[in-house]
């Protein structure tokens, strides 16, 4: 699809990826963007329409739905991190992480799938992660949410091919944000992740590895678990040197 004279919705618009998003689209030509966010006050981006959601909120996405029926591209960016582990962590921390970063986009494709279907198919853009390949102690449920959004953006691209609707994942490892303050490593600017998202929905592909870092885990997937464990190990204390 054309970004230019489209009309975008982008979760987490207030700052960091979202904000980046949202900038980014009106800077290619987008006809529309709505920009929103829990506290729909926090967005400062001239040229937005602002509309409050709180995507972990089924009546918050319907709402949102029928605020913006145009909508022929939707971001799923939102999303959280909890710094908690599978086995020790509070359980609740790990249920509140599924149910914004898998079951939050999965409720915002289910609202605007038809809507999509109405405006000629479009494109969805799910931001995911490296890390829905690999996990580490401290960031387990992150590591699960994400793994379980990569397995969902494969089965609702699936499901809405045959209306003609793009679903585009888009891994990343760090982009420079308030999630990734404490990480003192190369870092992706949120404009060009923005950039490398909306030039593969143009390009139609169905995943866009945004960085090396990405290109680099993904790389290893055909691995065993003990070597793919080994090769990451290497490559964080190799990151972590630099």
């Amino acid at each position: 699809m054309d970004i230019n004279n489209s009309v975008a919705l982008v979760t987490g618009s207030n700052r960091g990826l979202g904000r980046a998003f949202a900038q980014r689209l009106l800077e290619r030509g987008a006809r529309k963007v709505y920009a929103t966010a829990r506290r729909p006050e926090t967005v400062d981006l001239p040229g937005v329409e602002v509309l409050p959601l709180d995507i972990a909120d089924p009546a918050s996405v319907r709402a949102a739905a029928e605020a913006a029926p145009d909508v022929s591209l939707l971001i799923n960016n939102a999303g959280i991190s909890t710094g908690t582990d599978l086995v020790t962590g509070s359980l609740d921390a790990v249920r509140h992480e599924l149910e914004t970063n898998m079951f939050g986009h999965l409720g915002m494709i289910r609202e605007f799938a038809p809507a999509l279907a109405r405006n000629g198919g479009g494109a969805i853009v799910n931001v995911l992660s490296a890390m829905s390949w690999f996990g580490g102690k401290g960031a387990n449920a992150y590591h699960l949410t994400k793994a379980a959004a990569w397995a969902m953006t494969n089965g609702v691209r699936l499901e809405l091919a045959e209306q003609g609707t793009l679903v585009t994942a888009v891994h990343l490892g760090l982009a420079d944000t308030d999630m990734a303050a404490g990480w003192p490593v190369d870092k992706i600017a949120p404009s060009d992740l923005a950039d490398a998202a909306l030039e593969g929905v143009e390009a139609g592909l169905a995943e866009v590895l945004a960085d090396q870092w990405s290109r680099d885990v993904k790389s290893r997937l055909p691995l065993t678990p003990e070597e793919f464990n080994a090769a990451m190990d290497r490559a964080l204390a190799a990151l972590m040197a630099t």
